[in-house]
């Protein structure tokens, strides 16, 4: 799963997304669903862990990718796999990423455009002092494809969110002031 060539400011392509020792993929605690797919090219082949088969939309923009969880959820990135050099005007230019509750709420946290790109594209989700954002429902919208292309095709989505490990060292090591040191407080630091 190497990905090389054009990326978008502020966003890197990862060769690589195995090795992830703080994080875990999220997406199989998810309920996936698109706006529209021609046959043969659904849903279930964003998820499938190949490169080589894609999610085709079929209808007008924007074309929407919707992972919805059961509970709230903390999310840090999103790896998108998208290919120029076999999908021309059928590859994302413009896409915008939102987070919310319900499909009530959603509210715009990223807009990327990306430029040819050919392989994983890792879209980081903090914002400002936080590492993360919580959500029940996450949407990567389409707005617009490489050479004015309607369709669109996306080969894989991963979504990464913080190990149990990683949080309790970002939340309790951040604040220093929380870890008790006394017998009588440090009965009351856990929650059963």
């Amino acid at each position: 799963m190497a990905g090389a060539g054009g990326g978008a400011a502020g966003f890197e392509l990862a060769p690589e997304l195995e090795d992830r020792r703080d994080q875990r993929e999220m997406g199989g605690l998810a309920v996936w669903s698109v706006t529209s797919a021609k046959p043969g090219n659904g849903v279930e082949l964003l998820r499938d862990n190949s490169t080589d088969t894609y999610w085709q939309s079929d209808g007008m923009q924007p074309h929407l990718v919707n992972v919805q969880f059961q509970k709230k959820v903390k999310l840090q990135e999103i790896a998108i796999y998208v290919n120029f050099k076999n999908d021309e005007s059928y590859t994302p230019h413009k896409l915008s990423v939102r987070v919310g509750n319900s499909y009530h709420d959603l509210r715009e946290v990223k807009v990327v455009e990306l430029e040819e790109p050919d392989g994983w594209v890792v879209i980081p989700l903090q914002s400002g002092a936080a590492q993360y954002l919580r959500m029940f429902l996450l949407q990567i919208a389409v707005l617009s494809n490489h050479q004015n292309g309607r369709d669109t095709h996306i080969r894989q989505i991963k979504v990464f969110g913080p190990t149990q490990e990683a949080f309790q060292v970002q939340d309790v090591g951040a604040h220093p002031a929380l870890e008790f040191k006394d017998v009588e407080f440090t009965q009351f630091s856990t929650v059963r």
